[in-house]
């Protein structure tokens, strides 16, 4: 099983263009795993050598192989993988180390990149991948498409030793997470934060502080994440979005997402900041 360290977007280039060649496969928006839900990473002589053609480059894992990832039309298998299985990405989340998340969101997107866009904007006419930029190419009229990326602001209310966490109306269990929305035009990041914390939850924030950020491939978005104190206002709810939002103190959280998400890290960002306070 591949253990990836390191995941690096690098171009093709002669120091790297001989590196053994390792395939994460999809097919209808699931990935091949294991049955202990490990991601499976398969050798050219794993696959049929008609499908590689249409192969999507990843990055190099661990400055020893090139990652693919391969969108089959049928799920299918060959009787060698039959121990393998098809599953949803989501369903990965709480077993995937980091770089396995990087890995899978750069395939998934790429995968959503090429299924979607196969058509020229300008001319009408198809597109393919270009040899040696992350694009495709329209040859009819020479314009270049690079993979679409939807910036969004992912938030963390906190009110003292208290944070604000919201069950979303697309959640079917009882769990809850970070406020999150997209930048609109001519929106700033700062922007869209005060105006989804408004429209979600009715609350004005101050001091907006960054976090981090992470690719989410659900289809392609960039998740920019803050942590914003609470200024004033009272919880009233979009019912459109939101189900349900309350305070939690520090020491009694709901179920929440996991640390490879960054609505995780910043949950637990907070949980460790009101841990060191409260032993000073």
């Amino acid at each position: 099983m591949l253990t990836i360290e390191t995941l690096a977007l690098e171009a093709e280039s002669t120091a790297n263009a001989t590196l053994p060649a390792m395939y994460l496969l999809l097919c209808d928006g699931n990935v091949l795993c294991h049955p202990e839900r490990h991601m499976a990473w398969l050798i050219e002589t794993d696959l049929n050598s008609s499908t590689l053609s249409s192969r999507l480059r990843i990055g190099i894992i661990n400055g020893s192989h090139t990652a693919y990832a391969l969108a089959l039309e049928s799920s299918d298998l060959p009787a060698a993988l039959a121990h393998l299985e098809w599953m949803p990405p989501r369903a990965l989340f709480r077993h995937l180390q980091a770089m396995d998340f990087d890995a899978l969101s750069r395939a998934l997107q790429l995968s959503h990149w090429i299924r979607e866009h196969q058509y020229c904007g300008q001319c009408g006419n198809p597109v393919d991948i270009h040899p040696s930029e992350s694009a495709q190419h329209c040859d009819s009229c020479n314009t270049l498409y690079f993979p679409r990326i939807s910036p969004c602001i992912i938030v963390l209310v906190t009110r003292g030793e208290y944070c604000l966490l919201a069950h979303h109306t697309r959640y079917a269990q009882s769990f809850y997470s970070t406020l999150a929305g997209f930048v609109e035009a001519g929106e700033s990041l700062e922007q869209a934060l005060h105006r989804e914390i408004m429209e979600e939850v009715s609350l004005k924030v101050d001091k907006p502080e960054y976090f981090g950020s992470q690719s989410w491939p659900f289809p392609g978005q960039l998740m920019v994440g803050y942590i914003a104190r609470y200024q004033s206002g009272e919880i009233d709810i979009d019912t459109t979005e939101i189900s349900d939002a309350r305070w939690f103190h520090y020491t009694d959280l709901p179920n929440t997402p996991t640390q490879v998400s960054i609505s995780g890290q910043l949950i637990a960002e907070f949980v460790s900041r009101c841990e060191q306070n409260s032993t000073r």
